[in-house]
């Protein structure tokens, strides 16, 4: 007896045919922003499904291209000059691809671009780019500058070659600064080149700048002064910079400095009116001497977010309170980070005093495993903050959640949170979280160093504590963060 294969397919193929069948009925905007969520050679592939997903790729609004999705895998990491060689050249393809290729008139209207600086793609990849942008198909670029090598395995002679190297691309295409509202770049050294020039006077549409590892000359100060920048947020991270002095910037709204070199106060801050988020992260090296807050703030009073990491270290800020009020006037969140588990964290509370309009406070106590075993040999000179208090009476009225990481139960901290219940009448609730730990800390033998957030029979133990029949406020334990609140 003959056997209809047609009409015989199995029920598991049927219906994988209607779900295909249903979802391509589905309207091209729908199935846009199913592809927007994909990487782009996985969006790329679906061409070949049908005749109806062939058109889809090269209409999307937005396109990511990124080098690192063209690494052949398994790929060491760091990626080797080969690879990076080969992604290079399978980005360039793909890049060619979508912004060549007919759209029926759409635009691009964001392209995300991250890229390797190697000259004989950018060669390729700058027409592209400049040409999409000239002829009108091309409205925002995203472009991240990437480094596989350490920088601290390049010398300076090879940071000087990849910030000539990037200035010979930008020079070279220079419509591509025109559309450029995101640059990151990493490992240059533009002590020979105005580089104040090409982000300020050049990319007049750059709204977020990141610069790793980058300067204009070891202990160099770096000044803007850019009145027409539209620049509102701007991150540096182990830039070789003694000073960044932001003479003007009017639209900049954050602002995050990591793991500076100065001996002194990082940055200053001149005509900044729209800064409303600062973050400042950096571990105490030996020559490093303690500034004043109130020095960095001066003249700033739009801050409403304040972060302040010390990544485990000593205090790298002198005792002060009065001199933070003008500072702290509008000030709503504040989040004191990486303070040593066993450092006392009463001080904290001179923030509280200059702080009137604070609403939420956030403190992360650093407990790493990987620090104890390895890291507390070179940094065995931490010593514990001495800030003289001199409480006038004022209160937090506002101040209504306080949150710690790395809690456990210690009298320190029952004391600190006694004394900000005791200044916070309308406060409300306290969410006790355990350790934030690193990938480091979990090749460790974690037996070794108990994390003593308490057990689920303590907790009664440390409600009671906290409240002292006097206080009423919700405490919620979370001790592996699995909580989203």
């Amino acid at each position: 007896m003959e056997t209809n294969n047609d009409n015989n397919s199995s029920p598991s193929q049927s219906q994988q045919l209607e779900d295909e069948d249903l979802l391509s009925t589905l309207t091209d905007d729908i199935l846009l922003s199913i592809l927007g969520r994909v990487g782009l050679r996985i969006a790329a592939s679906t061409c070949v499904l049908s005749t109806r997903w062939r058109h889809l790729p090269w209409l999307l609004p937005e396109l990511s291209i990124d080098v690192k999705e063209f690494l052949s895998g398994p790929c060491r990491d760091p990626a080797e000059e080969n690879d990076m060689d080969q992604a290079m050249t399978s980005l360039t393809k793909a890049t060619k691809s979508f912004l060549t290729k007919p759209r029926k008139g759409s635009s691009i209207s964001r392209l995300r671009l991250q890229l390797y600086l190697i000259n004989t793609s950018l060669r390729e990849v700058g027409p592209l780019v400049g040409g999409a942008v000239n002829n009108g198909l091309l409205k925002d670029l995203d472009l991240t500058v990437l480094d596989e090598i350490d920088p601290l395995d390049h010398s300076d002679d090879d940071m000087r070659q990849r910030a000539q190297d990037i200035d010979t691309f930008f020079r070279a295409y220079p419509s591509v600064l025109h559309c450029l509202t995101k640059l990151s770049l990493q490992n240059a050294s533009f002590d020979k080149l105005d580089l104040h020039h090409v982000l300020f006077d050049c990319c007049r549409q750059l709204k977020y700048l990141s610069l790793c590892c980058c300067h204009t000359g070891t202990y160099s100060v770096f000044k803007i002064d850019a009145p027409n920048s539209q620049l509102c947020d701007l991150e540096t991270e182990r830039c070789n910079f003694e000073r960044i002095e932001l003479v003007c910037l009017p639209k900049l709204e954050k602002l995050r400095c990591t793991t500076w070199v100065s001996r002194h106060v990082p940055v200053t801050l001149g005509f900044v009116p729209s800064l409303g988020e600062l973050e400042l992260s950096c571990g105490k090296t030996y020559d490093r001497r303690p500034f004043k807050l109130s020095e960095l703030l001066h003249g700033t009073t739009s801050i409403h977010t304040l972060t302040l990491d010390f990544q485990g270290e000593n205090i790298w800020l002198q005792p002060e309170m009065e001199e933070l009020r003008a500072a702290f006037n509008n000030l709503k969140e504040l989040n004191v980070c990486g303070i040593f588990v066993e450092f006392d964290i009463l001080w904290t509370t001179a923030f509280l005093v200059a702080a009137p309009s604070i609403e939420k406070l956030h403190i992360r106590v650093w407990h790493h495993v990987c620090d104890m075993d390895f890291r507390g040999v070179c940094f065995s000179d931490r010593r514990t903050p001495q800030w003289e208090m001199r409480f006038d009476g004022s209160e937090n009225r506002l101040l209504k959640e306080l949150e710690i990481c790395g809690f456990r139960a210690m009298e320190q901290q029952f004391t600190f949170i006694r004394s900000v219940l005791e200044r916070s009448p309308n406060f409300q609730r306290i969410i006790l979280r355990g350790d934030d730990l690193c990938d480091e800390c979990d090749t460790l033998d974690a037996s070794l160093f108990p994390l003593k957030f308490p057990e689920h029979d303590e907790e009664e133990m440390v409600v009671k504590r906290i409240r002292d029949g006097i206080f009423s406020p919700e405490i919620i334990f979370d001790e592996d963060w699995s909580l989203s609140i």
